[in-house]
């Protein structure tokens, strides 16, 4: 019930933050692919926490385990099973929000909707959640670079009022990795990193913007009308916590354009291709991707688990206080860029197969 995202390459996450483990059944993946449990851990270790002085000290190597679906390097086309362990557990770092619920964050709505929850860091409603995402992601990259060339890169673009600037055509994943921030605006990163340590000291938290980019998109990806690409990525990426607003192309700043100035003209290229002078649009049009670089961007709220005392009510309905223990990051969006990359290159992946399944079958 909500646990499955995608049509042909279908993931399905399953576990909880403190419990045994957690991971995901990937299903639907092409046979014969190469892919390697380094290429996945790579992309895991960039999401696990205690990487970094601004994220969460909870220490986890999130060292994955394939279970099934991959034979000497290769995938099957069977279902592909991958195993993460939760080692670093603390579930008595939260004993008081067993009673008392954590403003602005799942713990009274999931009570309010099954009648009872994980109190333990949060079970399916914490970021741990996201392990089965990510590496779902690493095999999705895999296979829109091996059939398209597709590159799908995230970065933080702002934390808070601090705005990187960045060009999402040119910027590479080496220049989001040089920096613990991963913003690749370095001297914009220093200062996010000074202000994440001085707000996380204060017992608060703090959040911003991811920008993401896919470039190399075939044309053709999204289906009319209640499946087009930007609604997909809108869910995808919109399903991942702490998430609080999307946009794609221009976004909210087209509102203020008229159509003359908003609408992208197109030319064609040396090579005969059609093409637009400008990408307003973020690379999709009428829900179909047009070629160009799809250009979406995210929103995160600040970490509603914080040390400082704020007003909250027991489980019982009465008044009380809570200054949450745990450990937890002071701001979420270093970590979630590699679970934005993952989200976008699931929905170009299962695009590409849905694409490739209706229109190449008579061609």
């Amino acid at each position: 019930m909500g646990n499955t995202f995608g049509h042909l390459f279908r993931v399905t996450t399953f576990g909880e933050s403190h419990g045994g483990g957690v991971g995901v059944v990937i299903d639907g993946c092409p046979p014969r692919l190469e892919i390697s449990v380094e290429e996945i851990q790579w992309e895991l270790d960039r999401r696990r926490p205690g990487q970094s002085k601004i994220t969460t000290p909870r220490k986890e190597a999130d060292s994955c385990e394939i279970l099934s679906g991959i034979f000497e390097g290769k995938t099957l086309g069977t279902p592909i099973s991958i195993l993460v362990r939760n080692k670093d557990t603390r579930p008595q770092d939260y004993d008081e929000m067993q009673q008392k619920y954590r403003p602005s964050h799942a713990d009274a709505t999931y009570d309010a909707k099954y009648g009872i929850r994980n109190w333990q860091g949060g079970g399916r409603s914490s970021a741990r959640e996201t392990i089965g995402r990510v590496a779902a992601g690493a095999i999705a990259k895999k296979i829109l670079h091996q059939v398209a060339g597709v590159e799908v890169v995230a970065y933080v673009k702002r934390i808070k009022d601090l705005e990187g600037v960045i060009d999402p055509s040119s910027v590479t994943l080496e220049q989001v990795e040089s920096n613990i921030v991963r913003c690749p605006d370095p001297e914009c990163a220093d200062r996010m990193i000074e202000s994440i340590e001085q707000i996380g000291r204060q017992g608060d938290s703090v959040g911003g913007v991811v920008e993401c980019v896919a470039r190399n998109v075939p044309k053709g990806l999204g289906s009319p009308v209640f499946d087009k690409l930007e609604a997909d990525l809108a869910k995808a990426v919109m399903s991942l916590p702490a998430t609080k607003g999307f946009e794609i192309g221009s976004g909210f700043a087209g509102t203020l354009m008229t159509g003359s100035e908003h609408n992208d003209e197109y030319y064609t290229d040396e090579n005969g291709e059609i093409r637009t002078v400008t990408n307003r649009s973020g690379g999709v049009q009428g829900g179909i991707s047009n070629g160009e670089n799809i250009i979406l961007r995210i929103a995160f709220k600040p970490t509603a688990t914080i040390r400082k005392e704020q007003k909250t009510v027991t489980n019982a309905g009465e008044e009380t206080l809570l200054a949450a223990k745990g450990r937890h990051d002071p701001c979420v969006l270093p970590r979630a860029v590699p679970m934005v990359e993952a989200m976008v290159a699931l929905v170009l992946c299962d695009h590409l197969l849905r694409h490739q399944g209706q229109c190449s079958v008579l061609s």
